[in-house]
């Protein structure tokens, strides 16, 4: 993945790939392989062990999408840790090139002072 040098823009991929996070069926940390009678089994570890599952053939579509679903999470978890990392690391790079000026959306909104009168 190319990561932009810009804050704003890693912030927007950052921000894009957050909202895809949201699963869209139960994700399953496990790999599918097949049995010599024609069935199906999921591989998994489990406390430190390796565990195979039978899965029943009609049960085969979903255990998949499941597996997908925790792979395209887990891709999208890296993602978003390496913008969040050069988003640190930029920091102080912009920070220098700002020359001590606030971020335009940093300071408080402009608007009427509280001093200030209506005529």
């Amino acid at each position: 993945m190319r990561i932009p040098k810009h804050p704003t823009l890693i912030r927007r991929l950052r921000d894009a790939r957050v909202r895809q996070f949201a699963a869209r069926c139960p994700p399953l940390a496990a790999s599918l392989g097949r049995q010599a009678g024609g069935g199906f089994h999921v591989t998994l570890k489990e406390r430190g062990k390796t565990r195979t599952v039978y899965v029943p053939k009609d049960l085969k579509k979903e255990v998949e999408a499941s597996i997908q679903e925790h792979r395209r999470l887990k891709r999208l978890l890296r993602e978003i840790t390496q913008l969040q990392l050069a988003l640190i690391r930029s920091h102080r790079t912009w920070k220098a090139r700002r020359g001590g000026r606030a971020w335009p959306w940093a300071g408080p909104s402009p608007g009427p002072s509280p001093t200030s009168s209506p005529r």
